[in-house]
């Protein structure tokens, strides 16, 4: 009888099992040091002798088998003939061009594969490893699943270049993801490396890591008209922090996105893109970041959209004309902008909202604008322009660190009351300017959000003191369909007595399943009377409440 899913984190008892019998193995030997080269050797001795597997996990990562461990090992799969997925970790083990050229020998007689995934991460791979490993995956004609890591090795141009042409035979390629980070690549190999996807004509599912090269403006203008011919493409993710791309990458990028008018999904990330290791400042500034929104306002069937823009200076224009292209995604059902750190201000992050109110599929939306000097005119123009977004099931802000006090956050809750379908709101507040002189200073207005199940906010250091709280309490109190709570008050002055008040508004929420208060350095030294209150919420599953100081 053939045996199936099998599993050994011990060579031995791989080597004295019935080797012929498997069809599906899984061997985990990730121990560090655990087989080195004369193990690796034995190993694919062994598995040479597994004539029928057809489903192969092999997890080696940290064993420094080297050249020879990694010949050895390919002699053994190069005889798994009916192998169709084969998954290989072989990270962290000083393999360089002589090894990954015989494994690439390997897999050509691997004539089923059709599902590969292989990690040679922190390795010695240079330019003719790689030139060795493309003509081998080239020949695997049958390969519609590919995943492979290159990441930390010794990769330049040449290498990614073969790598490109490789890679443009395999015309059944389905999925592919590419991780190059922290590499040698510049802008001519990422041209290169692109001509051979746009021949990947089945080519539905991309993710493109180059993270930490030096591709430039030069290489995100190349990367944007490869990627412009690979017209088929569904979801597309690219990773492109620390490659010194600018205003004109980022436009040149965008307009080749423009193009593929298939694109469901699309995640890109831009952030940061003045290198790892701080070689000069670039960023994609306004230019740039208006250029992106008319890219991809031309996607119109992108339905769910991820942005990374943090520290790229895009400032209240960028913000502007960023939400003004995105407007024209109208199909847009998640979203998710982070742009930390981008001096928008007042009047851009209000306008990039506002303009978000004609994605009317938007149901998901998270945005980050930590650090933007919003204060309160931005935090209420913000509110009033969310107001729009009318089908919001799913809202996260991040306003930590602007400024906003408490006539802005109480501006910013009361434009949601119109998201009267909004079901999840995160809200962060932290390091901000708000304090309260009357209860009637800080009412957020949440009650009227009817359909709120799942809320949490974080209002630690500010100054809202016991008076603050009780105004919040207040409008908590009106939240009767809450199930989950989680507010973080840390650092307010509360007292004992805000606390204590605070809990006997939450006894109004009697639908509450779980609750998290915390209430840590608010010169609160009793907890009893605050848990006893909590306690008395009949459904209440979960409760965490932390006071320390």
């Amino acid at each position: 009888m053939i045996q199936q899913n099998n599993y050994f984190e011990d060579l031995q008892q791989f080597l004295s099992s019935s080797l012929q019998s498997f069809q599906d193995l899984h061997i985990n030997l990730n121990q560090f040091y655990q087989i080195c080269v004369n193990g690796a050797i034995d190993l694919g001795s062994g598995l040479g002798k597994c004539t029928n597997l057809s489903n192969l996990t092999l997890q080696l990562r940290e064993n420094l088998i080297g050249d020879k461990g990694a010949s050895g090992l390919s002699s053994g799969l190069e005889k798994c003939t009916n192998l169709s997925n084969l998954k290989l970790d072989l990270s962290f083990n000083e393999i360089g061009h002589l090894g990954v050229s015989d494994l690439a020998s390997a897999l050509v007689k691997c004539t089923n594969l059709s599902n590969l995934t292989l990690d040679l991460k922190y390795n010695q791979i240079n330019t003719v490893g790689v030139s060795s490993l493309s003509y081998g995956l080239g020949n695997c004609t049958n390969l519609s699943n590919l995943a492979l890591d290159l990441t930390k090795n010794e990769i330049c141009d040449e290498g990614l270049s073969g790598l490109g042409l490789g890679l443009g035979k395999c015309i059944k390629l389905s999925n592919l993801t590419l991780d190059l980070s922290f590499n040698s690549i510049r802008a001519i190999s990422a041209s290169d490396l692109c001509s051979g996807l746009e021949k990947c004509a089945n080519l539905s599912n991309l993710t493109l890591i180059i993270f930490e090269n030096f591709i430039g403006d030069e290489g995100a203008s190349e990367l944007g008209f490869g990627l412009g011919n690979c017209t088929n493409l569904l979801n597309l993710t690219l990773d492109l922090r620390g490659n010194e791309i600018g205003a004109t990458g980022a436009s040149d990028l965008a307009s080749g996105l423009g193009k593929c008018t298939n694109l469901q999904k699309l995640t890109l990330d831009l952030m940061s893109n003045e290198g790892l290791y701080l070689r000069n400042n670039y960023q994609i500034g306004a230019i740039g970041a208006s250029s992106l929104g008319y890219g991809l306002g031309k996607c119109t069937n992108l339905s769910i959209l991820t942005l990374y823009l943090r520290e790229n200076q895009i400032g209240k224009e960028g913000a502007s004309g960023l939400g003004t292209g995105l407007a024209n995604c109208t199909n847009l059902s998640i979203l998710t902008l982070d742009l930390k750190c981008n001096q928008i201000g007042a009047i851009g992050s209000s306008e990039l909202v506002s303009a978000l109110g004609k994605c009317t599929n938007l149901s998901n939306l998270t945005i980050d604008l930590w650090e933007n000097q919003m204060g309160d005119e931005g935090a209420s123009g913000l509110g009033f322009s969310l107001g729009k977004c009318t089908n919001l099931l799913n809202l996260t802000l991040q306003l930590n660190n602007n400024k906003i006090g408490a006539i802005g956050a109480s501006n910013l809750c009361s434009g949601l009351v119109k998201c009267t379908n909004l079901s999840n709101l995160t809200l962060y507040l932290c390091s901000n300017e708000i304090h309260a002189i009357t209860e009637t200073d800080l009412h957020f207005g949440l009650g009227n959000c009817t359909n709120l199940l799942n809320l949490e906010i974080d209002l630690s250091f500010n100054q809202i003191g016991a008076t603050g709280v009780s105004g919040l309490g207040y409008d908590l109190g009106k939240c009767t369909k809450l199930s989950n709570l989680t507010l973080n008050l840390a650092y307010n002055k509360i007292g004992l007595i805000g606390a204590s008040n605070l809990g006997s508004d939450l006894l109004k929420c009697t639908n509450l399943q779980k609750l998290t208060l915390d209430l840590r350095e608010n010169q609160i030294y009793e907890s009893q009377q605050i848990n006893a209150k909590c306690l008395k919420l009949k459904r209440l599953i979960t409760l965490n409440i932390d006071l320390k100081y």
